[in-house]
């Protein structure tokens, strides 16, 4: 434990590991409590997953655009700017959902919630890419398992405000614990630490053709792909098992492992090479995953996906390493954003080809095939020839225990 005790003592960890939770936590939670509160408002299950996706979607494709300001200026004014528009534009949805509007004004008041979501991840990732080298490993192990709470923690806090109050309250809580958070980061220690990396003189897409970069971002979407054809998986395995309340249960489980396997690993010594490491873990997710098609009872699912489940975070961590390594000095929020971008994206497309799939004949047996097959090609895509990552050796030292 001296690792995190390392990390927890350096300049700032404290407000960006609790600032970062809480700025996190919106993540998971909106989604969810706009899919809640707009099918109960209009009854229709397709607008609330129209309004849902559609706040993804522009969180993800806004990410890139406001990672590059943040380099090129600064991170701070672009997360109080958020900040301020954020709960304004979550009341602006929340009223028109609650006023019955029509799906299409529901619509284009989530995209305008979406784009407004605090850069609170990338961010934060990108303040770790600069800290000590000697402390860095086991912060990102940190901000992985961080992550992997978010998950947990969101939905059943979502559930609990739906349940005992209305998904709206659901929406505001998230929209003062996003300004919590963002606040907390943009007024750190680290943040005015921060050096801007001055006018942009490289293309859009120089950050993406980075050494190095378009290979952890094809791995990483592959393999959040089969990720979110899993979380779709689980839940229709519990039902057709007659045991619908374990779904919540079985993702839990699957996230308590990946917590409980993050923080071992950012505790380890490894002198291994973050490609060969990331590959490795890979091949772990791929293993763990593999035997979840065949299982017939929601107890073994449930231990699988623990075991499974301690390799995710792992991976995480090794995968945000390598991007604080290859990222180019004048672009890491930028590259932090990309990884957020592709894998959040990817993710969505694997939970519709699941859903699709277990409506199919192939049933719920496809979809959990397909989360194998989407590790198995994030572990083909590291082994193709061409130009790999180029690791500098400050991050290749090992943490001391």
């Amino acid at each position: 434990m001296r690792a995190y005790l390392s990390v927890w003592r350096s300049p700032s960890a404290p407000t960006l590991l609790i600032g970062g939770f809480a700025g996190r936590l919106p993540s998971a939670m909106v989604p969810l409590a706009l899919l809640l509160m707009v099918q109960q408002q209009t009854g229709s299950y397709a607008v609330a997953g129209l309004a849902s996706a559609t706040l993804g979607i522009a969180m993800a494709l806004m990410a890139p655009v406001l990672g590059r300001l943040a380099d090129r200026r600064s991170p701070q004014p672009v997360l109080l700017a958020q900040a301020a528009a954020y709960p304004l534009l979550l009341a602006v949805l929340v009223a028109v959902v609650l006023a019955g509007a029509p799906a299409a004004a529901i619509v284009a008041a989530s995209a305008a919630a979406g784009v407004a979501t605090p850069l609170v991840s990338g961010i934060v990732r990108a303040l770790w890419s600069k800290a000590d080298p000697r402390v860095r490993p086991a912060a990102y192990a940190l901000d992985a398992t961080t992550t992997e709470l978010v998950f947990v923690v969101g939905p059943a806090l979502v559930a609990a405000l739906a349940f005992l109050v209305a998904p709206a309250v659901a929406v505001g809580t998230a929209g003062v614990l996003a300004v919590l958070g963002a606040v907390a980061v943009a007024t750190s220690r680290a943040m005015r630490d921060w050096v801007p990396a001055g006018p942009a003189r490289t293309g859009v897409l120089s950050t993406v053709r980075s050494p190095g970069m378009p290979r952890v971002l094809v791995s990483g979407a592959a393999l959040m792909l089969g990720f979110g054809a899993l979380e779709v998986a689980v839940p229709a395995f519990a039902d057709e098992a007659g045991s619908p309340g374990m779904s919540g249960v079985l993702l839990a489980v699957w996230s308590l492992g990946s917590v409980i396997g993050g923080l071992w690993f950012g505790a380890r010594v490894l002198s291994a090479s973050l490609p060969r490491q990331y590959r490795w873990l890979l091949l772990g997710t791929t293993i763990g995953m593999a035997p979840l098609a065949a299982v017939s009872s929601p107890w073994v699912l449930g231990l699988l996906l623990f075991l499974g489940g301690s390799v995710i975070a792992p991976t995480l961590t090794v995968q945000n390493s390598l991007v604080g390594s290859i990222a180019p000095p004048r672009a890491t929020t930028e590259a932090f954003t990309w990884l957020s971008t592709v894998t959040v994206g990817a993710s969505a497309v694997g939970a519709a080809l699941g859903g699709a799939l277990i409506e199919g004949p192939s049933g719920v047996p496809g979809a959990l095939l397909l989360a194998v097959a989407g590790a198995a090609v994030a572990v083909a895509v590291t082994l193709v020839p061409g130009r790999g990552v180029v690791v500098p050796e400050a991050v290749r030292e090992p943490l001391a225990a």
